[in-house]
């Protein structure tokens, strides 16, 4: 009924997730949200479904977050073909090459490659940790 109802083949459930967090000044701030997932009852509850949305967050909240900030992303107007996908795997290639020169700023990694290309070319061309 529920797939017939949405239109999509795979649906088979809805959730419903109810979030409040603490502004600074003391102000609650409370949403709710939706989802829709392929996976049956049987396969996940709510407390499952909690974890996977959360989950998702924490994926979304990190490396997602830091190709915004870093590359912004978000801010790039590439929608169709393949190219998303290529464009997110080279930014994810190289959020892991800049995390490999160890801790520091990956803006001011960035800002010194743009000013010093060779020492960019010198990274893609060592060859891999283990």
């Amino acid at each position: 009924m529920l797939r017939d109802y949405l239109g999509w083949p795979g649906a088979r459930q809805v959730f419903q997730v109810m979030r409040e967090r603490q502004l600074p000044g003391g102000r609650l701030e409370q949403e709710v949200v939706y989802g829709v997932t392929s996976l049956g009852p049987g396969q996940a509850d709510a407390r499952r479904l909690l974890g996977l949305n959360r989950g998702h967050w924490g994926i979304e909240n990190g490396l997602h977050g830091v190709r915004d900030v870093a590359f912004g992303e978000d801010g790039w107007r590439v929608r169709s073909g393949s190219a998303p996908q290529a464009l997110a795997a080279t930014r994810n290639a190289l959020v892991r090459l800049l995390h490999e020169l160890g801790p520091g700023s990956l803006a001011g990694a960035l800002r010194r490659f743009a000013a010093r290309p060779l020492e960019a070319l010198a990274l893609l061309l060592r060859p891999p940790k283990h």
